[in-house]
This record gives structure tokens, C-alpha cells and sequence, in this order.
């Protein structure tokens, strides 16, 4: 009967997978093409786990915090671990592959955080293969699997842990836990980081359903350094299913002193936990998380892919952590994993708004790298904390040489105060401001007033920057640069008074003097020298959105309209030049006019063009191959919450300033959770 059951629920699971459309909680990749494949993530903060078109595999597993200088650049990248997710299936002694499979499907469970993998094996037995990393488990994932026979067969499935090229030193071991109520093999690995910075662990197991004493009898092979695996042997008479699970968890010493030890008591926990236990506290996680969600009544395609950006958000950022958001999350190694201006202007404000809570932890990743943000301004001439334009782990400048950037692209010191104060403004926390908040606020104002320099004309110009439209390079008097100087210069003030400190005079005298440059017609100009160049993306028009300088309509419009036919993707022979959240700032201005058929364009283009097969995830640009950009994602969910959704971090907290116009087949929109007092705002059609 067990069996039968097994078998029942197995093949309602292929009709379900292999059906017709699913809800708008899945993504289902079917007619998968190696060759054309843009994997997805699972993750929860710590570990992403990257699906692969091959049966049974991952193609990467990448570990949160973790850095070390090999690859390009010479600088710090983070780091590729072991594989210890993927597989390999014998049956009747014949190594199945891609080749060998018929029926290949993929499904996202967006809802549970799963990745379930069915195909057929010839006529002999069929294969759901599950993954996921436990969002209660950090530094864990757990592996599903069901066989189920069409006919006889013997199987011998293997749980492989591979180490990629970048480790070094690799060792491998195998123990068993024995006690008289179970037996616990433990295979794992340990290696160090390319520059022996780090020392790397993994361990996994394998759990089983079968009482103890019943379990199948284990084999442990090592073929060299880089791979060992454990198997074993099981014979399925027809119509017969079989399941098992593996438990594997990997960390450094970046996160613990004692990997290695760590690693293994972490796998032992989740073995003695079992499934059925690891399943149910990861799914109320989840459950958890989405209390906060977009809901989009009469636009399927876009509620899901709203669902898509959530999931990523959500899933490359984890409460209680001083880790932040880099623009391919937890997606693989794309730009090596460092931390830009992407994190607190496009992918924290929709986080702060749905989950205050998990957006405290890139703001605890700035206040770990205040000091060494302290000893870069000095480094460059100038007082108060000067962040890097890329962050690593050590909160110093991470950026390749060659950019510009690095020395020049000075607005990501304004983005961090800025972010800073929206905490607060969001939670009234001021135990937090006084210890944390303000001390980046106050570092990052004193740069800026420092950074400043009086001209002739009485007025302060920042001079000699990198722009936000990143193709202009070496200018003076950045829209953007200056807006976000000005914005946290009173910050800084209204954050001192908050706290009963004495703000620096220096603070009001350059932040009220601080220039915006206009061209003869009132239309703002984005630098001292522009005069209608392309732009690579949304400079000015940040001004309106999200720092409110420019506030009048006529120049709200008068600015859209000018840069909205200069941006790179608008131009004939620049199409995929500009990146994804490019067309957000556009997107939300136009919704807040209430010019909603524009809003509605430039919210497809925001994400549509960028989708890469089969799951569509985002590329950074349209027709890229770079995926998953987890900026793209923050600047579309932005459009939702912040343009149609009118929400407004305030003095007050989050309110909903705006009640824009739907779009017409909308029913309504919906964003549930929203601040500490998790409310529910909702417009209707």
C-alpha cells in the first residue's frame, strides 16, 4: 500500500510539473536547451545553489562572506565552493546522462524555495530530483529524490562532492556516527581558499526512510582529491518507488573559526532533524517571508514575474547577517560578488519596504566597513568615510584598476547615509541610529562637506567625479552626485537632532549651497559639460525619484522627456546598452503623472527584454547573458511599491502618498506587509 501510494503521489507530481500553465507561484522549464540555458537560484542568504541542464546537478554552489583575490582583477572575489549537491544514477550498471533522458522538466517553486527536476529514463523508471537550501539552515541544503520503476531494474545512486579548480590543498574524509538508534555517515571535504586566506569545509549525508538496520549498505569511493562520493545499491521491481534524501552543509572560516568540526555537526543536526521536520520549518520560513507580497489581480505574466523578482530579493538576503546585496546575489561569481550603489538605491528600498527587518543587514554591512571607509577618505585627501565603490568582505575598495570608478564614482558615499536614514525613518529605531546609523550618517556627511568646494560664484560644485550614467566620466557637478551630497547633508542634520547631538554648521552651509545646473530652458542638466550625449542610465531623473530635489511637475516632465529620448536603449544601434533598472526611474515618475500607458511600457521594459531562457531570469541588460541581476529586479519591484503602489518612505514612515491609475486590464494591486506594522495597501481599477 506504502508503495502504491509512493507511486500515486509520484505521478500526480509529473502531471502537475509537465501540465499546462502553472499558477503564478512556479516557473516551469520545459524543451530545455543546453546550449541556450541561464540557470536558477536557490538560495537563502548564505549558500546559492545554481541549477543545471545536466541531470541530478547544480553548476555551481557559491558561499556568502566568503572572499579571496584569484580570477580577474586582482582583487577579491567571492568564492565558488564544493559541489555537494550534485549526483550521479547508475542503473543496471549504466551511468545515465543528458543523452540518455527524455522529458526533462524544471519547475521554480517560488513559494517553497524548491527546485524539482523530473525526466524519464528510456522505459525503465522515472526521476523527480528536488533541491533546496533551508532557509532555518544557513549553511544548508537538502536534496529529494524519488525513482520510480517502470519496470525492474537495479539502481545505484551517489552523492559526489567535487571541489572546483580555485581550492587548494584538498582533503577528503569519511567517518561514521554510530549509535544504537542510528548510524550517521558523514563524508566531507576541506580545502583552502587560492591565496590560503580561507580554510573551506563541506559534509553531507545520506537520510532514508527505511527503519534502522534496514538502510542500504553504503560504499565510499575517492577517485582523487578534487571528488569522492558515497553509494549504494537498491533493487525496484515494477511500478516500485523509492525515496531518499542528502543533507550537506558547507562554511569557512570567514563564518566560523572550526569549519570543518562546524560542517559536520551542522549535517549530523539536519540528519537527526530528518525530512519531514527540515521540509516543515523551511516552508513556515518561507511562509513567513511571503506575509509580504505584490499581488497583481488581472496581469498574470507580470504577477509573476513579480514573484520571480521577490523570490531572488528574498533569497540572496538573510536577517541577523552583516552581509549585503551584490548586483548577481548569490546567482554565481558576476562581478565578483562585491557590494555598488545597486544595493542601497535599487534593491533595498523594495526589501525596507516589505521587510524592515532583512534590510537591516546591509545597513549592518556598511557600519562593519565604516572604518575602513574612515581610512579611505584619508587615503584620498578628505575627511568623514569615503565608501568604495565596490565593497568585499573587508569593507575596502574592491574595484578593478582599470575602472574609473573606483577612485572616481564618489555617489555611493551619499547612497549608504542615505539608506541609512530610510532605516530609520522606516523603523524610529533609535537605539540603532545612536549606535550605528548615525555614526556612517555623520562620516558619510563630514565627506561630502569636505568633498564640497566653494567657486567664485558663492555656491559649493563637486568637482572631477564619475557620474550615475556611468558613461560620463571625469566631470563636474553630477546631477546625481550633488542631489544625494544635498540629501545626505540634511540628513545628517535631522538624524543629530533626533539624537539631541550638535550638528556640524559646515553640514547646512555646503548642503543648502550645493549646485543642480539647469540649461537655458529650466530642463536640469546632468553635468558641467553635457550637452545631449547618450546616457548609459537614469542620472537626473533620480532627482525627482527617489530624492525628491526637483519636485515641480513642469520640470519633472520637462526632465523625463529630455532624458528619456537620450537613454542608450532608446537610441537606434544601442539596444541592450542600458542596464535593466534603467527604465524603472521612468516607470515610476510616469505612473505617479498618472501617464500610465507610458508607466505600463516602460514597467515591461524594465524586466521583459532582460528575461533569459528557460526560467526567465534577468540579465543585466536586454539580449545579456550575465544573469541573475538582482538590480534589475530591486529597480522593477520599485515600480510596483513606489510607482503604481505610490508608496513614500516620510518623516512619518512609509505612507501612501500617491494613488496612481492602474493600468486598464488590472483589477487592482495589492502590497501586503509593508513596514513594522505590516500593513496592507491596495488600489482598484
Amino acid at each position: 500500500m506504502k508503495k502504491q501510494i509512493l507511486t500515486i503521489s509520484f505521478l500526480l507530481t509529473i502531471l502537475i510539473l509537465r501540465g499546462q500553465q502553472t499558477d503564478p507561484w512556479n516557473i516551469v522549464a520545459r524543451n530545455i536547451d543546453p546550449s541556450k540555458y541561464y540557470g536558477v537560484t536557490v538560495a537563502n542568504g548564505m549558500i546559492g545553489l545554481i541549477s543545471s541542464p545536466n541531470p541530478m546537478r547544480v553548476s555551481e554552489v557559491v558561499l556568502n562572506g566568503a572572499f579571496d583575490t584569484y580570477g580577474r582583477g586582482r582583487v577579491s572575489n567571492i568564492m565558488k565552493v564544493f559541489s555537494f549537491a550534485n549526483m550521479n544514477l547508475d542503473v543496471n550498471e549504466r551511468r545515465i546522462g543528458r543523452a540518455d533522458i527524455t522529458n526533462y522538466v524544471q519547475t521554480l517553486d517560488m513559494k517553497n524555495a524548491a527546485l524539482a527536476t523530473i525526466f524519464d529514463y528510456s522505459d525503465v523508471l522515472s526521476v523527480k530530483h528536488e533541491v533546496m537550501a533551508l532557509r532555518q539552515m544557513p549553511h544548508t541544503a537538502m536534496i529529494n529524490v524519488t525513482i520510480t520503476a517502470k519496470k525492474a531494474c537495479e539502481i545505484s545512486p551517489a552523492s559526489v562532492i567535487e571541489s572546483p579548480d580555485n581550492l587548494k590543498d584538498v582533503k577528503n574524509f569519511y567517518a561514521e556516527i554510530d549509535r544504537p538508534h542510528i548510524v550517521i555517515p558523514l563524508m566531507t571535504s576541506v580545502a583552502k581558499s587560492p591565496t590560503g586566506r580561507l580554510t573551506l569545509a563541506v559534509s553531507n549525508t545520506f537520510l532514508f526512510d527505511e527503519k534502522h538496520g534496514s538502510e542500504p549498505r553504503l560504499i565510499h569511493e575517492e577517485w582523487d582529491n578534487n571528488m569522492h562520493l558515497l553509494k549504494f545499491k537498491k533493487k525496484l521491481a515494477a511500478g516500485q518507488s523509492y525515496s531518499f534524501s542528502v543533507i550537506g552543509s558547507v562554511i569557512s572560516t570567514a563564518q566560523s573559526a572550526d569549519p570543518q568540526n562546524e560542517a559536520e555537526r551542522m549535517t549530523i543536526f539536519a540528519a537527526l532533524e530528518k525530512k519531514e521536520r527540515l521540509l516543515q520549518r523551511h516552508r513556515e520560513a518561507w511562509a513567513k517571508l511571503w506575509e509580504s507580497d505584490i499581488v497583481i489581480e488581472g496581469d498574470p505574466s507580470v504577477q509573476n514575474a513579480v514573484r520571480s523578482a521577490l523570490y531572488h530579493i528574498y533569497s540572496f538576503v538573510r536577517e541577523g547577517t552583516p552581509y549585503s546585496l551584490s548586483p548577481m546575489g548569490l546567482s554565481g561569481l558576476g562581478y565578483n560578488g562585491h557590494v555598488f550603489w545597486d544595493t542601497e538605491l535599487w534593491m533595498y528600498p523594495p526589501l525596507l519596504a516589505l521587510h524592515p527587518e532583512m534590510a537591516r543587514s546591509p545597513m549592518e554591512y556598511r557600519f562593519k566597513g565604516l572604518e575602513a571607509a574612515r581610512a579611505n577618505a584619508v587615503s584620498y585627501g578628505y575627511k568623514g568615510a569615503k565608501y568604495p565603490w565596490e565593497g568585499d568582505d573587508t569593507g575596502q575598495e574592491g574595484t578593478p584598476v582599470w575602472a574609473l570608478s573606483g577612485p572616481f564614482e564618489h555617489h555611493i558615499t551619499g547612497c549608504v547615509g542615505y539608506a541609512m536614514w530610510k532605516y530609520y525613518q522606516v523603523t524610529k529605531d533609535k537605539n540603532w541610529l545612536r549606535e550605528k546609523g548615525y555614526p556612517v550618517i555623520k562620516g558619510t556627511a563630514d565627506f561630502w562637506a569636505n568633498r564640497a568646494e566653494l567657486g567664485k560664484d558663492g555656491k559649493y560644485h563637486i568637482l572631477n567625479v564619475v557620474c550615475a550614467d556611468e558613461w560620463a566620466e571625469n566631470v563636474d557637478d553630477n546631477a546625481f552626485t550633488n542631489g544625494i551630497a544635498k540629501t545626505v547633508l540634511q540628513y545628517a542634520q535631522l538624524a543629530a537632532a533626533e539624537l539631541g547631538e550638535m550638528p556640524d554648521p559646515m553640514w547646512k552651509t555646503v548642503g543648502d549651497n550645493i549646485v543642480i545646473l539647469k540649461f537655458a530652458d529650466g530642463t536640469t542638466r546632468e553635468h558641467a559639460s553635457y550637452n545631449g550625449e547618450p546616457i548609459k542610465q537614469t542620472d537626473v531623473n533620480l532627482l525627482s525619484y527617489p530624492l525628491s530635489i526637483v519636485t515641480d511637475e513642469a520640470t519633472i516632465r520637462k526632465d523625463l522627456d529630455y532624458y528619456w529620448k537620450t537613454l542608450g536603449d532608446n537610441i537606434p544601434g544601442r539596444k541592450g546598452s542600458s542596464p535593466a533598472m534603467a527604465q524603472a526611474i521612468f516607470c515610476i515618475l510616469n505612473a505617479r503623472l498618472n501617464n500610465t500607458e507610458m508607466a505600463y511600457a516602460q514597467l515591461m521594459d524594465s524586466h521583459k527584454p532582460n528575461e533569459a531562457p528557460p526560467f526567465g531570469v534577468l540579465a543585466e541588460t536586454a539580449g545579456g547573458t550575465n544573469p541573475y541581476f538582482s538590480t534589475g529586479a530591486g529597480g522593477f519591484l520599485q515600480t510596483l511599491v513606489f510607482g503604481f503602489g505610490g508608496l513614500e518612505f516620510t518623516e512619518g514612515g512609509i505612507i501612501q502618498k500617491y494613488k496612481p491609475k492602474l493600468p486598464k486590464h488590472w483589477k487592482s494591486l495589492t502590497i501586503k506587509g509593508v513596514g513594522v506594522e505590516k500593513k496592507t495597501y491596495t488600489l482598484k481599477n
